[in-house]
């Protein structure tokens, strides 16, 4: 598995913009919240870091990551929002119900960016077990919510 040979909050942010005008929407999943809360705090912690200010980050919840897509669509369509940042976990069941879930979201995602051409991040945990989603919410891979932060970051760079 990649995560396993890299950590997922180690970046750089040397090359990193001015984003202290700039506007940012989570839209976190409220299935296995315990979770998408860690990722959520995770992404929020990043942002201010690197000079988001608090009233510039605008919190949407979802009941799960299949609705993720239209969650990221509603706050895409404000021109004031520079970047969505959505966070869920899909977690591999005994059906293969995850890779239909994973595919939608995954597909709505891209399609919410391109359409209203800004950055709309996966922040997706897609794991075979409850235990490797904490191992990627704050546990030994790091949180999938830094990095999530860090690539919006990034894409607002282009």
């Amino acid at each position: 598995m990649a995560t396993s040979l890299k950590n997922l909050s180690d970046y750089t942010s040397d090359q990193f913009i001015d984003i202290s005008d700039k506007r940012f929407g989570l839209v976190v999943a409220e299935w296995n919240r315990t979770i998408t809360d860690t990722l959520c705090q995770g992404a929020y912690e990043t942002l201010l870091k690197h000079g988001a200010k608090e009233e510039n980050i605008y919190r949407n919840t979802v009941p799960g990551s299949f609705e993720l897509g239209l969650g990221a669509q509603l706050l895409a369509q404000h021109e004031e929002i520079d970047a969505v940042i959505c966070l869920g976990v899909i977690i591999k069941g005994e059906t293969r119900h995850d890779e239909f879930i994973s595919h939608a979201v995954a597909q709505g995602l891209m399609n919410v960016g391109l359409k209203f051409n800004k950055p709309v991040i996966f922040g997706v945990l897609t794991t075979e077990n409850e235990e490797q989603a904490w191992d990627r919410a704050g546990g030994k891979h790091g949180n999938k919510g830094v990095e999530a932060a860090v690539t919006a970051i990034h894409m607002l760079g282009f």
